[in-house]
């Protein structure tokens, strides 16, 4: 074992999106700041960062029914559909910098224009996806939405999906050019390969098996080589914890207060992928179901066009599959381990909570393969078995804690930073829609950890993000502006500027 001890200004634990952005953000904005970042595997973005892993939806929210709640009223609450859509756009506004300052090349290779679809089928569904229309399109930031309940206008729009259905059922879609496929893998890479030409000290096969504070307020990690087994020691002023679902082990680790009482679930994920290229032809949009009565909202169901490795591809899901393990590489004992003393009252009231989610993932884990292919022929009636694969996708970690509004042990569905009182190291948990918030995620913790700095880096980030501190929806022109331009940068031709 080294005793040998390196000081740093910043470690980032963990080579996926999160710690690729943050990385980002600070060598543009303290370019003389020494960074240093671990991750276990032998490259970046190869857990919940990965094109295979997660669903590639740039989460802007046109389509996702869960972010659109109907009220006991009747009326649609498109709150959330708001402020995830003002988080998207922050992402797209910090991508574009990146483009036009050639910091990364090629946005193609990243991001696709892509139409983005809510449908439903039954009357009552029918008449919820109006509502939330009529709502949703009045608002700027949902501009050029368009609803249709005509089965010649959907065989337009979706033919894969209208074919051979006999069904007599009532179904409605709504349609919105603007939304995009993203390949947050690619996008992964190139960011950190941005990285090394910026002097950032990147360790791939090097596991964080311990954190803890020191007597001068900073952090020292020990950190495994994995394949020489040689242990080291690194002490950093600040410390930010990205390792998907390993975050909770390392935050439990760290000791602040603020991560105790927290628990973690992990819930995976199966899509099925065609592998027909006539089929994945006659499809081109991400449609996104209701999910089932029961069902968590990250199993809504969606039958997606993407782009990997610059070639088009057509998947279903998500299944939802367990396994107690908090990363596709995690080991069998995480969820296990990470009942804690101070979290277990938390973990055990989630547990008798949800118990309808664990019925729900048992039988989601004992479905056969001709079950899922009926669930698939709900959007493709002609969908045949020969054609599709399945595919395991990545593990989510749904944070479980104690909240005012539901009380001990609490599912959380979304993304949460947790900082110490003093800024000196953060972690994320979390899942959907992570990835897509990236950079919004990222300035958060930039404001919680760095408050000293802000006034002084102000301009720098509304360099970056010219919407930075500003409502969009609240300003329709300079809206009008970044969506022309984001557009024109990121590559994503004629069909997703603004439609006024």
């Amino acid at each position: 074992m080294s005793n040998e001890e390196t000081k740093t200004d910043v470690i980032l634990i963990g080579a996926g999106i999160m710690s690729a952005t943050l990385g980002a953000f600070l060598k543009e904005l303290v370019p003389e700041w020494e960074i240093k970042v671990f991750e276990k595997l032998e490259s970046a973005g190869e857990e919940s960062s990965n094109e295979w892993n997660n669903a590639g939806t740039g989460h802007a929210a046109l389509c996702e029914l869960n972010y659109t709640v109907e009220k006991p009223d009747g009326s649609v609450d498109i709150s959330k559909a708001i402020e995830i859509n003002e988080q998207f756009q922050v992402s797209m506004q910090f991508w574009s910098y990146l483009v036009n300052n050639k910091l990364i090349n090629n946005p193609q290779d990243f991001i696709m224009p892509l139409p983005h679809m809510s449908m439903v089928q039954g009357e009552q569904n029918v008449t919820f996806l109006k509502k939330r229309f009529e709502a949703m399109s009045n608002n700027p930031l949902f501009k050029g939405m368009e609803f249709s309940n005509d089965p010649g206008k959907l065989m337009e729009w979706i033919p894969l999906i209208m074919q051979d259905r006999s069904s007599k059922e009532a179904i409605a879609a709504t349609k919105i050019d603007t939304g995009t496929d993203v390949n947050f893998g690619a996008l992964t890479r190139m960011l950190f390969d941005h990285l090394k030409t910026k002097n950032v000290d990147i360790n791939y096969k090097h596991s964080v098996d311990a954190i803890k504070r020191t007597n001068d307020g900073s952090w020292e990690l020990k950190v495994k080589n994995v394949d020489s087994g040689n242990v080291e020691r690194h002490t950093a002023k600040f410390v930010f914890i990205g390792g998907g679902g390993g975050s909770l082990h390392l935050l439990q680790k760290s000791g602040i207060p603020e991560g105790k009482h927290i628990g973690g679930f992990p819930v995976g994920g199966i899509f099925m992928v065609c592998k027909n290229p006539d089929v994945i032809e006659q499809h081109n949009a991400k449609v996104y179901g209701k999910a089932a009565v029961g069902a968590p909202p990250m199993s809504v169901p969606h039958l997606d066009t993407r782009y990997i490795d610059n070639k088009k591809s057509l998947l279903f899901g998500p299944f939802a599959g367990f396994s107690p393990k908090f990363l596709k590489t995690g080991s069998m004992l995480d969820l296990i381990t990470s009942v804690k003393p101070n979290n277990v009252f938390t973990m055990l009231a989630a547990g008798g909570k949800n118990m309808s989610l664990t019925k729900y993932l048992i039988q989601q884990v004992m479905l056969s393969k001709e079950q899922r292919m009926e669930e698939l022929r709900d959007f493709i009636p002609n969908a045949k078995s020969d054609d599709w694969d399945l595919v395991v996708a990545g593990q989510r970690v749904q944070v479980i804690k104690d909240t005012e509004a539901g009380g001990k042990g609490t599912l959380q569905f979304g993304t949460e930073v947790i900082t110490a009182a003093d800024g000196s190291i953060a972690a994320l948990l979390g899942a959907s829609p992570g990835a897509s918030t990236a950079v919004h995620v990222m300035l958060e913790v930039i404001n919680k950890c760095f408050p000293q700095h802000v006034k002084e880096w102000e301009e720098k980030i509304k360099e970056m993000i010219p919407s930075y501190g500003m409502s969009l929806m609240e300003n329709p022109e300079l809206l009008h502006e970044i969506h022309t331009s984001t557009a024109q940068t990121l590559g994503l031709s004629e069909n997703l500027l603004d439609p006024s």
